[in-house]
C-alpha cells in the first residue's frame, strides 16, 4: 500500500480518537451524574421499609407515653376517692376510671399490634441493608471506573493529538489539504475502507471497474458518492 496512503489511514485513526475523547469528555460526566441521581432514588425506594419502621417505632413510644399518662391519671383519680364525699361524685370518678382503662386496654392491643409489623419489619430491613451495602460497593466500582476513565481523557488527548502532528509533518500539503476538506464534509471522515466494492463510509456500491482498479493501484482513489479518500481493506483476513 502505498506510503502516502498508510499516513492518511494513521491520520484518520488520530483524529477518529481525539473526536471519542472529546465526546467522552462531555458524555461520562453526564453518565456519572445520572448514575449518582439513579443510585439516590434506588436508596430511598430500597429505605421504604426502613422509613415504615421508624414511623411505627415513633407510633409505639406515643402509644406508650400515652398509656403512662392514663395509668398515671388512673392512679391520682383513685386516690381521690379515698376523699370523696358523695355518691355522685364517687360514681363519676369510676366512671372516670372505666373510661381511661378502657382506653388503655385498646392503646396497648394497638401497641401488640405494632410490635407484631414491627418484627416483620426488621427483618426486611435487614435483607434490604445487606442489599444496599452489595449495591454501594457495585456503584463505588462502577463510578470508579468511570472517573479513572475521565482521567485519562486529557492524556490520551495530548498522546493523539502529538501522533497527529507528527503525521502531519510527513503528509504533503496538498494531499493534507484535500483530506481535511473531505473529512470535513464527510462528518470527520475523510479514509475509509472499501470490501466487496461497498464505501465503508456511504456503504454504496462503487463501480466494478473503479473497484478492481483500488485492489490493485497504488492511486489515491476517492469514492465516487461521497468522495472520501478509498483504500482497499479484506475484512475476512482482518477478522
Amino acid at each position: 500500500m502505498k506510503e502516502e496512503l498508510l499516513l492518511l489511514i494513521s491520520l484518520q485513526e488520530c483524529d477518529s480518537q481525539l473526536v471519542g475523547l472529546s465526546a467522552k469528555k462531555i458524555k461520562l460526566p453526564e453518565k456519572i451524574r445520572k448514575m449518582e441521581d439513579d443510585f439516590k432514588i434506588y436508596t430511598e425506594n430500597i429505605a421504604l421499609n426502613k422509613r415504615k419502621y421508624d414511623e411505627l417505632k415513633a407510633k409505639r413510644a406515643e402509644g406508650e407515653a400515652h398509656i403512662k399518662k392514663l395509668s398515671d391519671g388512673m392512679i391520682k383519680t383513685r386516690e381521690r376517692l379515698l376523699e370523696v364525699k358523695n355518691n355522685k361524685e364517687y360514681q363519676a370518678m369510676l366512671k372516670e376510671i372505666e373510661t381511661a382503662e378502657k382506653a388503655r386496654g385498646d392503646i396497648e392491643s394497638q401497641i401488640i399490634a405494632i410490635m407484631d409489623e414491627m418484627d416483620k419489619l426488621s427483618v426486611l430491613v435487614k435483607k434490604d441493608d445487606e442489599t444496599l451495602q452489595q449495591a454501594l460497593i457495585e456503584h463505588e466500582k462502577e463510578k470508579k471506573i468511570m472517573e479513572d476513565d475521565l482521567n485519562a481523557v486529557d492524556a490520551d488527548t495530548v498522546t493523539w493529538t502529538e501522533k497527529r502532528i507528527g503525521l502531519q509533518k510527513s503528509i504533503p500539503a496538498n494531499l493534507l489539504a484535500q483530506y481535511e476538506r473531505v473529512k470535513k464534509r464527510n462528518n470527520g471522515v475523510g479514509v475509509i475502507p472499501v470490501w466487496k466494492a461497498v464505501c465503508g463510509g456511504c456503504h454504496m456500491n462503487i463501480p466494478p471497474q473503479l473497484y478492481n482498479e483500488l485492489q490493485r493501484s497504488d492511486d489515491l482513489l476517492s469514492c465516487p458518492n461521497c468522495n472520501r479518500i478509498m483504500y482497499f481493506k479484506n475484512q475476512e483476513k482482518s477478522e
